[in-house]
């Protein structure tokens, strides 16, 4: 079985980059996406550059049972899992009582509950190929977010739980990261609802330096990898330091000005 790399929500801004990365460091890739041809477009470059053509798996991942199609399909082609790469997801911004519902239940689905079935579905192959796991989570995850209530209350699990996957699984050789981005330029911002296309500096980075920073500290081993120093700073100091209420306000406030 040949081992490769699977990045989900490969076909734009993070993910595709994260692709482009793995790809430009020698690792065979499948891509996950509902766009196949945005995926078929994204494999063809790959390969054009002189690497192995990724698979594509055109599949919604918010649908049940996503992970165990992926690894029939995995079965079919001889490959298993060395890395997995969960990046899909989306994000909503508006007050969570004037939000649809089922859309935000859809947003759970996506962004915690596939991400925790590719998370343990595949780790005895992770472990035989000494691969890992990288979840992209946000700057999100380190506080509550009024205006986005759902959306960082899942990105706040995805970290907890990639925290205690780093633990429990280092016996076993497999290294577990925590990707915590803050605003990228990227169409997150049209599918959650944001005006604003491209973040201010120092807050907004690009795509690129994030998928970057989130493959060399996977490599490394490291916990959690917060790109850029205002989005460090903000991660550690504010949390800590800001009065609850006072962030809590600030935040909701921004959020909501970003419609």
């Amino acid at each position: 079985m040949t081992p490769v790399a699977i990045i989900t929500g490969a076909s734009a801004g993070i993910g595709a980059e994260l692709a482009r990365v793995f790809a430009s460091r020698g690792h065979a890739l499948v891509l996950v996406a509902r766009r196949e041809a945005r995926l078929n477009e994204l494999a063809g470059e790959i390969a054009k550059a002189g690497h192995p053509k990724p698979l594509v798996l055109a599949l919604d991942l918010a649908a049940p049972g996503a992970a165990a199609r992926i690894g029939e399909a995995l079965a079919a082609n001889g490959l298993e899992p060395q890395f997995i790469v969960n990046n899909a997801g989306f994000g909503l911004i508006g007050r969570a009582a004037g939000l649809d519902r089922d859309e935000q239940l859809s947003m759970i689905d996506l962004n915690v509950r596939t991400l925790t079935d590719l998370s343990l579905s595949f780790i005895d192959s992770l472990a035989r190929n000494r691969g890992g796991i990288l979840n992209v989570a946000s700057v999100a995850g380190f506080m509550p977010g009024p205006g986005s209530a759902v959306y960082y209350a899942g990105k706040a699990f995805v970290l907890s739980l990639t925290e205690a996957l780093h633990e429990e699984l280092a016996p076993r050789g497999v290294r577990v990261t925590c990707l915590c981005p803050g605003p990228v330029a990227s169409e997150f911002q049209a599918r959650a609802g944001i005006i604003e296309k491209t973040p201010p500096w120092p807050i907004g980075i690009s795509a690129t330096h994030v998928a970057e920073a989130g493959y060399r500290g996977l490599m490394r081993g490291q916990r959690v990898v917060v790109p850029g120093l205002a989005m460090r700073l903000l991660a550690m100091l504010a949390p800590r330091f800001v009065p609850r209420g006072f962030l809590l306000a600030r935040l909701e406030a921004r959020q909501l000005r970003q419609r």
